[in-house]
């Protein structure tokens, strides 16, 4: 395998993801590949790029010499169809292309008949199997899972998802390159939605059903989880901000991964929201009207109401987390870095559990569970096991 700290980048996609990765690795000093099909994405990414340095040279961040070197250590190239040969000196490429399963096993495909044998390959995927990316590979062992944060240039945490097929070696030797660009880095199972989109469903997901059954309305819901639950936005204002068309086929492809178990199961809300094409911010229209001289609706600023919804969402949140860690999809220390520093939740959501207390999140779910008869409700084992115990979630897992 190449010395990774000396190698070639390669980036495989120019859109906000790919460029942002790149930016990052040519940071770090690396000379980076970036490549497209399609002519304005490259156009767009050097642009970005471009001014994403001049902003941290103004601000002090960085000193102009330090940006022009940057800049200059980073190759743009519009590929030819099927023809990536621009990679074909690159250590590690990167993808981060259409969240595609057969358009990422053609990218792969080509991919292995043309780098080096000792190259490293990644996908950025969210969602999808890296297990089945790597399969078209004659040399499965070295694809691997590098799932950045939007913004990878300022969110902090990247997942390193090891499929069944890749070598521990090809898997420890990425983690520790990524960690050397000053990233934070976690690893998961090759499970739908890997540590993150997996545990923040229900924050979608339960906020969704508390509007169905009127208990309140949007702003007020955002409001409970903000200012109350301490989050840095509430749930429909952060999926507008993601994208209702995003977030529904995140929670659809978790959904399917998952055999379709009732906890993740999506909104008809949320789906009706976008078949309306009420996408949120890019469209203009969400949860919330962002045209011109649209005002925004106020909460009903209730304690008690608002404690309600925090309480509630905050013990699925709890319960999500418990069962990765149960199902060893990661460490319970990697689920909390996970939550904390890949989407800037308040607190790891098992120390959450533990500040609550085990037995007070179990008298929640089993109270759920009972009033509504569904197995979306069900008390994970771990969570369980720590309130029958009277001991915390870490002190469970590190026997």
């Amino acid at each position: 395998m190449a010395l990774l700290d000396s190698a070639q980048i390669g980036v495989l996609g120019a859109g906000a993801m790919g460029s942002g990765i790149a930016q990052v690795a040519a940071s770090a000093g690396h000379e980076v590949v970036i490549a497209d099909a399609f002519a304005p994405s490259i156009k767009k990414a050097q642009e970005t790029i471009h001014k994403a340095l001049a902003r941290d040279v103004e601000k002090g961040r960085l000193k102009a010499d330090g940006a022009e070197a940057i800049e200059k250590r980073l190759r743009f190239v519009v590929t030819k169809t099927d023809d990536y040969g621009a990679f074909r000196h690159c250590g590690l490429v990167i993808e981060a292309i259409v969240e595609d399963l057969e358009v990422k096993q053609r990218a792969f495909k080509l991919l292995s008949s043309v780098v080096a044998g000792d190259c490293v390959l990644a996908t950025n995927t969210s969602s999808l199997s890296v297990a089945a990316i790597a399969s078209v590979c004659t040399d499965a062992g070295r694809v691997i899972g590098l799932h950045f944060f939007n913004p990878p240039t300022v969110l902090p945490l990247v997942e390193v998802i090891g499929a069944i097929t890749a070598r521990r070696e090809v898997v420890d030797s990425a983690r520790g390159l990524i960690n050397r660009w000053g990233k934070v880095t976690v690893t998961a199972r090759d499970t739908p939605g890997f540590i993150v989109n997996r545990v923040a469903r229900p924050f979608y997901g339960e906020s969704l059903r508390i509007l169905e059954e009127n208990i309140a309305d949007v702003p007020t819901i955002d409001w409970a989880m903000r200012e109350i639950g301490g989050f840095k936005m509430g749930p429909f204002e952060l999926m507008d901000l993601i994208g209702n068309d995003v977030n529904y086929a995140v929670t659809q492809s978790v959904f399917e991964g998952l055999f379709f178990d009732p906890r993740y199961k999506p909104s008809v809300t949320q789906r009706r929201m976008v078949e309306a094409g009420w996408l949120g911010r890019k469209s203009g229209v969400g949860y919330y009207d962002y045209r011109n001289g649209a005002q925004k609706p106020q909460p009903t600023t209730d304690g008690v109401i608002g404690q309600r919804i925090v309480d509630r969402v905050v013990a699925m949140l709890i319960n999500e987390a418990a069962d990765a860690v149960w199902f060893h999809i990661a460490s319970a220390a990697d689920v909390d870095m996970a939550m904390t520093r890949g989407v800037n939740y308040p607190k790891g959501l098992l120390a959450w559990g533990n500040e609550i207390g085990p037995g007070e999140v179990y008298r929640r779910l089993t109270a759920l569970h009972d009033e509504y008869g569904e197995d979306r409700y069900r008390p994970s084992p771990l969570i369980k096991l720590a309130a029958r115990e009277q001991k915390d979630f870490f002190g469970l897992v590190s026997k």
